[in-house]
């Protein structure tokens, strides 16, 4: 059970993380990567799924 707990921890951060990350960048360089505004909590969930 505290390994579930653990890793739901760890999911939940790296999402924000990569929340974070990507919302720093501006409109320019979002666009450079392929990427709307939109998008990015969805990107966020799966790369935290994908860890």
């Amino acid at each position: 059970m505290m390994n579930t707990v653990v890793k739901n921890y760890r999911q939940w951060r790296n999402y924000r993380d990569t929340v974070e990350e990507l919302n720093r960048l501006s409109n320019r360089d979002l666009n450079d990567l392929g990427i709307s505004r939109s998008d990015i909590s969805e990107i966020a969930r799966e790369a935290a799924a994908a860890k």
